[in-house]
């Protein structure tokens, strides 16, 4: 059994929510630039080489690459031979991310009702904690900071069994449509299938957290995500939606077993800054 202070975990969290927020995750960054190299309509070219500029002064100028400095959401794997002394696990995360908007002058957007009381917390906090328990005797803090451009632009809907493959791809391209340039494309659009209503949508987020330029190993879905890339950067959509052939950078699946009666559907989309930063204890 091996004991970690909540004090370590507190302190990882302000860590990583600093660094994800003034930096984006290399393989989007590559992603990115790859794209303005290949992009074959002038402006859609011009549009990238300013977020990559953008990108490149947030780092250089030590700010948050975007001014939505996100809600906090944290994934927790914990090992099972790992015993959390001092604080809550919970207490301790929302303390890092308090710290972490203070300490990097980030924007604070948590209201503390979403309907009756919309005052803001003024501290970011409280955080959304997805934990799970894993083997081995360390932990890997994943920090999430999610803005809301293009959360907002997300759905879910409960499919029957007698769905075919073509009317979820139809479903996930009417959801990109519909949220033309209001998520900052291009986009990265995380799919979630399987499970029941609010596990596709767990899953939908855990999907952008995968490697860009990193394929499903399971053929079958890596086919899929390939034609779902395909035909979203054939609506022209294109970078701020100002039309071109990059309107999306990634297309990640995450799949799991479902009821025989059910096929969840999930489709959380992720800006240009998919922001995300990782580390095991």
């Amino acid at each position: 059994m091996r004991t970690i202070s909540s004090d370590i975990i507190k302190n990882k969290v302000c860590e990583l929510f600093i660094q994800s927020n003034y930096r984006i995750p290399d393989d989007i960054y590559d992603k990115i630039k790859r794209s303005a190299e290949e992009e074959k309509v002038p402006i859609a070219q011009s549009i990238l080489n300013k977020l990559i500029e953008n990108c490149a002064a947030a780092e250089r100028m030590n700010i948050p690459v975007c001014q939505d400095t996100g809600m906090a959401i944290v994934f927790i794997e914990i090992g099972q031979d790992v015993h959390i002394e001092g604080a809550l696990l919970s207490d301790a995360v929302n303390a890092g991310v308090k710290e972490a908007y203070d300490k990097g002058y980030m924007r604070k957007s948590i209201v503390r009702d979403p309907l009756f009381d919309r005052t803001n917390t003024d501290d970011n906090t409280p955080a959304i904690i997805y934990t799970s328990i894993v083997p081995g005797d360390k932990v890997k803090i994943t920090a999430v900071p999610k803005g809301f451009g293009s959360e907002n632009m997300s759905a879910v809907r409960m499919f029957t069994p007698s769905a075919k493959r073509e009317d979820i791809v139809n479903y996930i391209i009417e959801t990109v449509k519909t949220a033309g340039s209001n998520p900052c494309p291009p986009i990265i659009v995380g799919i979630g299938l399987g499970g029941d209503f609010e596990y596709a949508a767990f899953l939908s987020k855990k999907a952008l957290l995968r490697d860009v330029l990193e394929k499903n190993k399971n053929p079958d879905y890596a086919e899929l995500e390939a034609e779902i890339l395909e035909k979203i950067n054939r609506t022209n959509i294109g970078p701020q939606g100002f039309g071109g052939n990059t309107t999306c950078l990634a297309v990640n699946i995450e799949h799991f077993p479902t009821h025989i009666a059910g096929l969840p559907c999930a489709v959380n989309i992720g800006c240009h800054v998919t922001r995300h930063a990782s580390e095991v204890i």
